[in-house]
Protein backbone atom coordinates (compact mmCIF):
# COMPACT_ATOMS: atom_id res chain seq x y z
CA UNK A 1 0.00 0.00 0.00
CA UNK A 2 1.31 3.43 -0.93
CA UNK A 3 -0.19 6.90 -1.40
CA UNK A 4 -0.96 7.94 -4.97
CA UNK A 5 0.34 11.43 -4.16
CA UNK A 6 2.26 12.85 -1.23
CA UNK A 7 1.96 16.65 -1.11
CA UNK A 8 4.64 18.83 0.48
CA UNK A 9 5.36 22.55 0.66
CA UNK A 10 5.70 25.54 2.94
CA UNK A 11 2.91 27.17 4.93
CA UNK A 12 0.46 28.88 2.61
CA UNK A 13 1.22 26.68 -0.40
CA UNK A 14 -2.24 25.09 -0.24
CA UNK A 15 -1.24 21.54 0.71
CA UNK A 16 -4.46 20.61 2.50
CA UNK A 17 -6.83 22.37 0.10
CA UNK A 18 -5.17 21.01 -3.03
CA UNK A 19 -4.81 17.52 -1.55
CA UNK A 20 -8.54 17.43 -0.75
CA UNK A 21 -9.34 18.55 -4.31
CA UNK A 22 -7.03 15.92 -5.81
CA UNK A 23 -8.55 13.19 -3.68
CA UNK A 24 -12.10 14.22 -4.62
CA UNK A 25 -11.31 14.45 -8.35
CA UNK A 26 -9.58 11.09 -8.42
CA UNK A 27 -12.01 9.29 -6.12
CA UNK A 28 -9.30 8.66 -3.54
CA UNK A 29 -9.22 9.03 0.23
CA UNK A 30 -7.51 12.09 1.73
CA UNK A 31 -5.28 12.11 4.80
CA UNK A 32 -3.48 14.98 6.53
CA UNK A 33 -0.46 14.15 8.69
CA UNK A 34 -1.04 17.28 10.78
CA UNK A 35 -4.47 15.90 11.72
CA UNK A 36 -2.81 12.58 12.61
CA UNK A 37 -0.38 14.40 14.93
CA UNK A 38 -3.24 16.32 16.57
CA UNK A 39 -5.09 13.04 17.15
CA UNK A 40 -1.96 11.39 18.54
CA UNK A 41 -1.19 14.29 20.89
CA UNK A 42 -4.77 15.00 21.83
CA UNK A 43 -4.23 18.73 21.38
CA UNK A 44 -3.75 21.32 18.63
CA UNK A 45 -0.34 21.82 17.03
CA UNK A 46 0.26 25.27 18.57
CA UNK A 47 -0.31 23.68 22.00
CA UNK A 48 2.18 20.92 21.22
CA UNK A 49 4.79 23.57 20.36
CA UNK A 50 3.99 25.58 23.50
CA UNK A 51 3.65 22.70 25.96
CA UNK A 52 6.13 20.16 24.61
CA UNK A 53 8.40 21.98 22.16
CA UNK A 54 9.22 21.64 18.51
CA UNK A 55 11.45 18.59 19.06
CA UNK A 56 8.54 16.58 20.47
CA UNK A 57 6.28 17.77 17.67
CA UNK A 58 8.84 16.78 14.99
CA UNK A 59 9.25 13.31 16.52
CA UNK A 60 5.48 12.82 16.49
CA UNK A 61 5.31 14.13 12.92
CA UNK A 62 8.05 11.73 11.76
CA UNK A 63 6.19 8.80 13.33
CA UNK A 64 2.89 9.90 11.77
CA UNK A 65 4.44 10.22 8.30
CA UNK A 66 6.05 6.79 8.53
CA UNK A 67 2.73 5.24 9.52
CA UNK A 68 0.71 7.06 6.85
CA UNK A 69 3.13 6.12 4.06
CA UNK A 70 2.45 2.43 4.66
CA UNK A 71 -1.26 2.68 5.54
CA UNK A 72 -2.72 5.21 3.11
CA UNK A 73 -3.52 4.66 -0.57
CA UNK A 74 -4.92 8.07 -1.50
CA UNK A 75 -3.62 11.62 -1.31
CA UNK A 76 -1.44 12.40 1.70
CA UNK A 77 -0.67 15.97 2.81
CA UNK A 78 2.42 16.44 4.95
CA UNK A 79 3.07 19.32 7.31
CA UNK A 80 5.36 22.05 6.01
CA UNK A 81 8.30 20.97 8.15
CA UNK A 82 8.04 17.21 7.66
CA UNK A 83 10.91 17.32 5.13
CA UNK A 84 13.27 18.49 7.87
CA UNK A 85 13.57 14.87 8.98
CA UNK A 86 16.23 12.93 7.09
CA UNK A 87 14.32 9.73 7.89
CA UNK A 88 11.16 11.16 6.35
CA UNK A 89 13.03 12.31 3.24
CA UNK A 90 14.42 8.79 2.86
CA UNK A 91 10.96 7.26 3.32
CA UNK A 92 9.61 9.51 0.55
CA UNK A 93 11.95 8.00 -2.05
CA UNK A 94 9.96 6.00 -4.58
CA UNK A 95 6.73 7.90 -3.88
CA UNK A 96 5.08 10.45 -6.15
CA UNK A 97 5.82 13.63 -4.20
CA UNK A 98 4.27 16.91 -5.30
CA UNK A 99 5.98 20.07 -4.11
CA UNK A 100 3.57 23.00 -3.98
CA UNK A 101 5.90 25.96 -4.15
CA UNK A 102 4.84 29.43 -2.98
CA UNK A 103 6.89 32.60 -3.06
CA UNK A 104 7.52 34.64 0.04
CA UNK A 105 5.12 37.50 -0.70
CA UNK A 106 2.25 35.18 -1.60
CA UNK A 107 3.00 32.81 1.29
CA UNK A 108 2.92 35.68 3.77
CA UNK A 109 -0.32 36.97 2.23
CA UNK A 110 -1.97 33.53 2.40
CA UNK A 111 -0.91 32.65 5.92
CA UNK A 112 -1.73 36.09 7.25
CA UNK A 113 1.05 35.36 9.74
CA UNK A 114 -1.59 33.51 11.71
CA UNK A 115 -1.17 32.47 15.32
CA UNK A 116 -2.16 28.89 14.42
CA UNK A 117 1.20 28.59 12.63
CA UNK A 118 3.62 28.50 15.57
CA UNK A 119 6.80 28.93 13.52
CA UNK A 120 5.50 32.16 11.97
CA UNK A 121 4.80 34.01 15.20
CA UNK A 122 7.32 36.28 16.85
CA UNK A 123 9.06 39.59 16.45
CA UNK A 124 9.59 39.52 12.67
CA UNK A 125 7.30 36.95 11.05
CA UNK A 126 8.26 37.97 7.49
CA UNK A 127 11.93 37.37 8.19
CA UNK A 128 11.00 34.08 9.86
CA UNK A 129 9.00 33.03 6.77
CA UNK A 130 11.93 33.95 4.49
CA UNK A 131 14.37 31.96 6.63
CA UNK A 132 11.95 29.02 6.63
CA UNK A 133 11.69 29.10 2.82
CA UNK A 134 15.46 29.46 2.38
CA UNK A 135 16.15 26.47 4.65
CA UNK A 136 13.45 24.18 3.32
CA UNK A 137 13.43 24.86 -0.44
CA UNK A 138 16.34 22.46 -1.16
CA UNK A 139 14.66 19.77 0.96
CA UNK A 140 11.32 20.10 -0.84
CA UNK A 141 13.13 19.83 -4.16
CA UNK A 142 15.16 16.84 -2.95
CA UNK A 143 12.00 14.78 -2.35
CA UNK A 144 9.79 16.16 -5.14
CA UNK A 145 8.96 14.30 -8.32
CA UNK A 146 6.75 17.23 -9.46
CA UNK A 147 6.83 20.94 -8.58
CA UNK A 148 3.98 23.39 -9.08
CA UNK A 149 4.39 27.13 -8.45
CA UNK A 150 1.11 28.11 -6.83
CA UNK A 151 1.47 31.91 -6.57
CA UNK A 152 -0.75 32.88 -9.52
CA UNK A 153 -3.06 29.86 -9.39
CA UNK A 154 -6.24 29.10 -7.51
CA UNK A 155 -6.51 25.68 -5.82
CA UNK A 156 -8.45 24.16 -8.74
CA UNK A 157 -5.74 25.26 -11.17
CA UNK A 158 -3.07 23.80 -8.92
CA UNK A 159 -4.92 20.47 -8.78
CA UNK A 160 -5.21 20.55 -12.59
CA UNK A 161 -1.47 21.18 -12.89
CA UNK A 162 -0.68 18.29 -10.54
CA UNK A 163 -2.90 15.89 -12.49
CA UNK A 164 -1.51 17.05 -15.82
CA UNK A 165 2.09 16.90 -14.57
CA UNK A 166 1.64 13.36 -13.29
CA UNK A 167 0.00 12.13 -16.47
CA UNK A 168 -3.32 11.22 -14.85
Amino acid sequence: MSPRYVVVGPPGAGKTTVSELLAARLGLPFRDVDADVVALAGKPIPDIFTDDGETVFRAMEEEAVAKALVEHEGVLALGGGAVLSAATRERLRGHTVVFLNVGMAEGVRRTGLAANRPLLTGINPRATFKALLDARLPLYREVATTEVLTDALDPEQVADAVIKGAGE
